[in-house]
């Protein structure tokens, strides 16, 4: 610290004056910045896939292919910007590690761009964690922290930064705040783009999932920005709390058991997700999120995370409400990760007898709506 000294009409002024400008610092900030923009600029968009209905219907139904990013899905957008975001913060610096709470995928993405720019990275997760997605967080440099409470997961991030001089990158309370809604090739300005070729480029509906709520939040604000008349519908599983917190409205709903669907479903209100911006939820059986991703894999010849068929499980939903009413148009839900990582649970039946769920009942409700338009009562 200075002090410089001013003399004016024989008073004398002191001015305070700290400056912490880091010279070494600064230059590793711009070439960290850099490196994960240049990522960015690498990559090419993902896919738009349609998934087959009757040409009759007059409705078409899209999967955003999310699972072409370099580290296999959704999350490596929400990865990039939180990276960025942290960065520019200056919350992130050289030799200290950045920390997450994540079941998974998120953590998958962020050790990519942790040692992409040469910082540490440990994620936090449950101990039920799939053994690929560990095996895939390892590969990327990421080492793997466990804890037996998923409810824990927060604490104990926070108190891995505040003993090793980390940064805690939070997902949960930063991922609506980190990816520019406005557009900047986030999500949605992307499925707009992809569609203006379509016959209906304006969907009805766009259906995402939640696991932070920043998904949802950047389609639906997307939306509103551009004054698109597409509603905006979040597919919820079991042992989550988000569908509960939007219908009662309250904010501080939790439950007690852990979401089966590996990368959403919370047992919280997560700060992330953003209620009002959102028109309609579903709360989905696990054994349908099981069954629609076994038939997307049928259709289309693509297994993709259980995830993903919470998502087309509503998809599919909404599609059979419009063939009742007569009405024509698109709907669009996302591919959110590659099904590989998931074959010791959605696509095992040893697990699915293990866990105690029959999907029969779903499977033959969607193979019904494909064959007759008619959603099983």
């Amino acid at each position: 610290m200075s002090t410089t000294q001013q003399t004016r009409n024989g008073a004398t002024f002191d001015t305070l004056d700290v400056d912490r400008t880091d010279g070494g610092y600064r230059d590793w900030l711009k070439e960290a910045v850099r490196k994960v923009q240049a990522d960015a600029n690498r990559s090419a968009d993902t896919h738009l896939l349609r998934f087959p209905l009757p040409e009759a219907w007059g409705i078409d139904l899209y999967l955003k292919d999310e699972s072409t990013h370099p580290t296999g899905s959704l999350k490596h957008r929400l990865a990039r910007s939180l990276f960025l975001y942290g960065l520019c913060n200056g919350w992130i610096r050289p030799g200290r590690p950045v920390i997450e709470a994540s079941s998974g995928s998120t953590a998958v993405s962020e050790a990519y761009f942790a040692k992409l720019i040469g910082v540490p990275f440990i994620a936090v997760m449950p101990r039920t964690t799939s053994a690929e997605k560990i095996r895939l967080i390892e590969f990327h440099g990421g080492q793997c922290h466990f804890v037996d409470d998923p409810r824990t997961m927060y604490e104990e991030s926070a108190r891995l930064a505040a003993d090793t001089g980390g940064h805690y990158m939070d997902q949960f309370t930063y991922a609506e705040r980190a990816t520019d809604w406005r557009g900047n090739n986030n999500i949605a300005e992307s499925i707009f783009r992809q569609l203006e070729l379509e016959r209906f480029p304006e969907p009805a509906w766009i259906v995402a999932t939640a696991g932070t709520g920043g998904t949802s939040a950047t389609i639906a604000r997307y939306v509103h920005y551009m004054q698109h008349d597409t509603r905006i519908c979040v597919a919820d599983p079991e042992n989550s709390c988000f569908f509960e917190g939007w219908t009662t409205g309250d904010p501080d709903v939790t439950c007690d058991c852990g979401s089966r669907i590996e990368g959403i479903g919370r047992p919280r209100m997560e700060p992330s997700f953003v209620p009002g911006a959102v028109d309609r939820m579903m709360k989905v059986p696990d054994a349908a999120s099981v069954a629609a991703v076994r038939a997307l894999d049928r259709a289309i010849g693509r297994r993709a995370g259980g995830s993903t068929g919470t998502g087309l499980w509503s998809a599919l939903k909404i599609v059979a409400e419009m063939v009742a009413d007569g009405r024509r148009g698109s709907v669009v839900t996302l591919l959110c990760d590659p099904g590989d990582r998931y074959l010791d649970k959605y696509y095992s039946d040893a697990w699915l007898a293990e866990q105690g769920l029959d999907i029969a009942p779903y499977s033959a409700a969607i193979e019904s709506l494909l064959a007759t338009g008619v959603w099983p009562d």
